[in-house]
Parts: structure tokens; sequence; C-alpha cells
């Protein structure tokens, strides 16, 4: 699920690899061993993409605990590395192909706009296998996988739509790609299920990690009567930014709690660990294949997390009650009738298909104003 993101100086590019690298990997053996035996224990090199730092306690972060958690279940039997801020273009194609020389034979690209570099690179190193996260465009060794977001936003939603005593709430978002949209349109659904006077104010800031763009974005959006703001960007800016205004924030990736103890009502969390542990078995034991991923609740890659204290057990109950029914498959967030906030019928009836999802290009009623044109 991403886009273009900022770009660093051509001196820094450079010195991802050299300066931005870090690898961990088990001991290496005090005797040296038999080359065929040496061959038939040597770990599984992986590489991981970051399009912002590691400690962003966000996107980033999320995708490196996913990693991190990997590494404790496989032991010995893989080894890693990262390279951390990397910008999406010329600059990504570098890396993953680099990642590549160096012997990786798994790489994971966690960011929308890695997706043609990591396509590009694919075709030259037949023998590796790439996983591109929240991507939608495959090859013969090229896997994507994502989660839907947007599940847990709606559930967000019913407490913000629950906690909100001006009816205007905030978000602070990057693109307006598909998967950005899906989690503003999902939000304002579910507020306006339990609060239906709600209407989401949007600004877009045009970048996935910038701190202080996002954090003048919440400011904005509390000025204008936001007492609720989330975002869709990668770091702590929106909560803090809340938390120092005395207003309320839905946090997204991580657990944002400590950014906004006060603030902070329910975060909505991305969990990797279990997929990235799950394809780098199958590299080991020959079984990786493509088989695109789109994983929510029932997967486990989607959880509300940091609940606070101040939300009523009558809404924590009513989420949960309606958490269950993510799980279970009985309800879809975008079923018909279903309008966008121009009032035309974007949806007739019944769940919203996936591929109708991947091109969702509007607000629903709610949102105020209008999509801005994608890049």
């Amino acid at each position: 699920m991403r886009a273009t993101k900022p770009f660093l100086s051509l001196a820094l590019a450079s010195c991802l690899l050299a300066a931005c690298s870090k690898q961990e990997a088990p001991p290496a053996p005090k005797a040296e061993a038999p080359k065929a035996a040496a061959a038939a224990t040597e770990p599984l090199k992986i590489g991981f993409v970051y399009v912002s730092p590691a400690s962003d306690a966000g996107w980033t972060a999320q995708h490196h605990a996913g990693r991190g958690e990997m590494l404790q279940a496989l032991g010995s039997k893989v080894t890693s590395t990262f390279v951390e801020n990397v910008p999406e273009g010329a600059d990504a194609e570098r890396v993953i192909r680099d990642l590549a020389q160096q012997g990786n034979r798994l790489i994971f690209t966690t960011s929308f706009g890695f997706m043609n570099p990591t396509l590009k690179v694919a075709e030259e190193f037949r023998d590796v296998k790439f996983e591109h996260a929240t991507g939608y465009k495959t090859a013969p060794n090229v896997n994507t996988y994502s989660a839907r977001f947007y599940e847990g936003r709606y559930l967000a939603g019913m407490i913000a739509g629950r906690m909100t005593k001006t009816g205007t709430l905030g978000y602070v978002a990057a693109f307006p790609i598909p998967e950005v949209l899906q989690g503003i349109n999902a939000f304002t659904l579910g507020a306006r299920s339990v609060n239906p006077r709600v209407q989401v104010r949007v600004v877009w800031v045009n970048t996935w990690y910038d701190p202080g763009k996002e954090r003048d974005a919440a400011n904005a959006l509390m000025g204008q009567g936001a007492d609720v703001v989330t975002h869709h960007t990668d770091s702590t800016a929106t909560v803090a930014a809340a938390e120092e205004k005395g207003k309320m924030a839905v946090a997204y990736h991580s657990n944002m709690a400590k950014f906004g103890p006060h603030a902070q009502l329910v975060a909505v969390t991305h969990h990797w660990g279990e997929y990235y542990t799950k394809r780098a078995q199958a590299v080991l034991d020959g079984t990786w294949k493509v088989e695109p991923v789109w994983g929510g609740i029932r997967e486990g890659m989607i959880r509300l997390e940091g609940l606070s204290d101040q939300v009523p057990k009558n809404v924590v109950d009513e989420v949960k009650a309606r958490e269950d029914e993510f799980r279970k498959g009985a309800f879809h967030p975008f079923g018909g009738p279903l309008r966008s906030n121009d009032g035309k019928v974007v949806h007739d009836s019944g769940p919203m298909s996936d591929e109708q999802l991947w091109k969702m290009d509007y607000y629903v009623e709610g949102v105020i104003g209008k999509v801005p044109a994608g890049k």
C-alpha cells in the first residue's frame, strides 16, 4: 500500500548500504567444517528495504519488529540485513540490486513505491525471491502482501465517533492512493455508524514521513474544530500534537501511547512477524511460490492496541462485538448501497470486491472536500 516518498541527496543515497545497512547473524562456527556440510548449513540471507527510519515508531518500526520476530523464530537458519531511509525510485532500485548482489536470496521491499524497482531487479536476479508490501504487480519471483488496514480504521472510527464532542474528526493523509482512501472512508463510515452527524476533514501532506509537516497538518485540523485526529503517515507527530493541544488521537501503525498518554484513544497496529517467518521458512523448504496475501483482523495482521481508560466500557463492548464480526467474516465496512460525498452511488449492494477497493478514488459521505489528483 504506498507511493512516492521524499528524496535523499545523492551523497546520502550512495552511503545507504555502507552506513545504514545493519546485519544480525549467528556467531561463526569455531571449527572449519567441510565444504559440503558448510553449504548444507549456510543460513538463508534475507534483505529488508525500509522507506523511513527503523526507529520511526510507525510503519517501518512495525516491519522492523516483524523482522526481529522472524530472526528469533528461525534462529541460525537465517541471517538478515536491512537498509533504512530509502527513497522510492532510482535509489531504491540501486539498494535492492545491491542486496541481491550481496547474496540475499529473499528480499522484502516494504513500501508501495518500491514496486517497479523491485520488479526491475527481480528480472535480473531470477534465483532471488522478492516480497513487495502493498503492491499489486507480481512476477515469477515477486510476490505481494498487504493488510486490510481499513478494518482497523472502521473500528477506530467507531471509537472516535463516540468520543468526539465537536462532531469533527481530523485526518492527516499522505498520498491519494486507494490504500489511504480506504482508510479515510472506513474511518468515516465507522464513526458515522455510531454518530451520523460526524464530519471528517482531511489534510494531505504528500509525504509518508515528515514529522514537521505532519504536526502542522494536525494543528491545522484541530484549528478547524477537530477534537479527535488520526493519521496515515509514519511518525508520531499527530499523536504528539494532540497531546500538546489537549485533544484526542487515534494512532496508526503502532501503539503510540507513550507519545500521547492522555491523547491516544486507541492505536490501529500492523503485525508482520508471522508472515515474514512463514515466507522465509518456505524459501528454506523450497516451497515458496507466488501467492498474493491481503490479511486483516482474522489473520492477525491488524489489531487494536493501547486502548485508553477514558473510552467507556459500553463503547469498548460495542467495538469488540464488531471486531468479532470482522474475525468471523460476517461484516464488511464497504457494503452497499454506498454513496460518495458528492451524492453519487459508488456501490449498489453487498460487500465491495477487492478489485473495487483497489480502484477507490473518492470520499464517502461525511468527508469534507474533494480528493486531490493522484501522483
